[in-house]
């Protein structure tokens, strides 16, 4: 069985994937509803598998099947395979799949690793998956996104989720920006969202 270690500051400087499955991870417990909205290698699907348990369930979306493909055979690998449904196709039509509160979504845009560069997260696909995943959030829920901005056209798209993170009502949400300022400007940095009222319908700006 996967065990979920401790995460605190001490490992997560400098890592900003594990700083986002801190920040969701405190509000998952068996029995809830998790989005991988990005599932790439497979790592976050893996660590909300083991925090939703059996009775939960994951969704996990990616548009390459090399990526889902590594993310089974890693959720294999730990018996969490029968609580995670893989689905192939963008993260901008998880409506399509999904049309039940969430208790968390997890993001990591950019490119999968040490897969093909020229497949990307972009702006209007990243900012219609965001509205989506606004809209399902369950009160208390929590959004992360790791936003990277070394690769083509990742100014604009992290300009805009920045942008539609900032306009959020505050009495609705709290957000948090995330931002390692002792390196590279192009550095990854994350977004925090939590929904903090129980109104559940056209949040997102």
């Amino acid at each position: 069985m996967y065990n979920k270690r401790s995460v605190n500051f001490a490992n997560v400087r400098g890592n900003a994937v594990l700083l986002g499955q801190q920040f969701v991870g405190e509000v998952l417990h068996k029995g809830c509803v998790a989005v991988d909205a990005t599932a790439g290698n497979g790592y976050d699907t893996l660590f909300l598998a083991n925090l939703v348990g059996e009775s939960g369930r994951v969704y996990a979306f990616d548009i390459q099947q090399a990526a889902l493909d590594v993310t089974a055979r890693r959720l294999t690998q730990f018996g969490l395979e029968n609580n995670v449904q893989m689905i192939h196709d963008g993260h901008e039509k998880m409506d399509l799949y999904i049309d039940f509160p969430v208790d968390v979504f997890m993001f990591n845009l950019g490119y999968l690793p040490g897969g093909d560069h020229d497949k990307i997260t972009r702006l209007h696909t990243t900012t219609r998956a965001m509205k989506i995943a606004l809209n399902l959030l369950k009160p208390g829920g929590r959004i992360s996104l790791v936003v990277y901005t070394g690769h083509s056209g990742a100014v604009e798209e992290s300009r805009a989720v920045e942008e539609m993170a900032a306009k959020l009502n505050p009495r609705l949400f709290g957000v948090l920006k995330v931002a390692f300022i002792n390196r590279s400007v192009s550095a990854p940095f994350l977004i925090f969202i939590e929904r903090v009222k129980k109104e559940i319908e056209n949040l997102a700006p």
